[in-house]
């Protein structure tokens, strides 16, 4: 089974690895990472621009290449429930159906949240704020703040078996 990720981020490939192994265990599954715009901000903040960064990663991958399977993750902002939050997006795609899910939210702390109003990324900003480096590629903001008990990763992984329940389960959600 072919698995596009619209992503070359090695937390991004290695989720969706994990997530498809898991839901297709019988299966061979190869994945390729392709690099696909989002064609919203580095740093989305609302859940619209956080979805449509994530549809449009893989509406590039389909363009672009073939495979069974096309997933993006997009990081977003957005105030939820009163709280600066951030939370993720994911996108997945066959050649029949398009299904978005996303993960739990994480509540930021309000200097954080304050930076990137004013146009920081999540990441850099966490680096800042925790002296680390390239955060974003490794446990994420998530990591940091739940002192390692969940990761981007994981988080990703488990929205992403979510979200393929539409396809398990096809005739469910037309």
């Amino acid at each position: 089974m072919k698995i596009i990720v619209a992503s070359k981020n090695p937390v991004k490939i290695e989720a969706a690895r994990k997530s498809f192994s898991m839901a297709f265990a019988s299966e061979e599954i190869d994945v390729i990472a392709v690099d696909a715009p989002s064609s919203v901000s580095d740093q989305p903040m609302s859940t619209q621009e956080t979805r449509d960064g994530a549809v449009n990663r893989v509406k590039y991958c389909q363009q672009h290449h073939l495979a069974d399977y096309y997933v993006s993750y997009e990081g977003g902002v957005d105030v939820l429930d009163d709280i600066p939050s951030t939370y993720a997006v994911v996108c997945i795609a066959n050649a029949l159906k398009l299904q978005t899910g996303r993960t739990a939210s994480l509540p930021l702390p309000k200097q954080i949240y304050q930076k990137l109003i004013l146009g920081a990324e999540l990441g850099p900003a966490m680096d800042d704020m925790f002296n680390t480096v390239n955060i974003k590629q490794k446990g994420g903001a998530i990591g940091q703040l739940t002192n390692g008990l969940e990761t981007r990763k994981s988080i990703y992984v488990s929205a992403t078996l979510m979200t393929l329940s539409a396809f398990f389960y096809a005739e469910l959600f037309v």
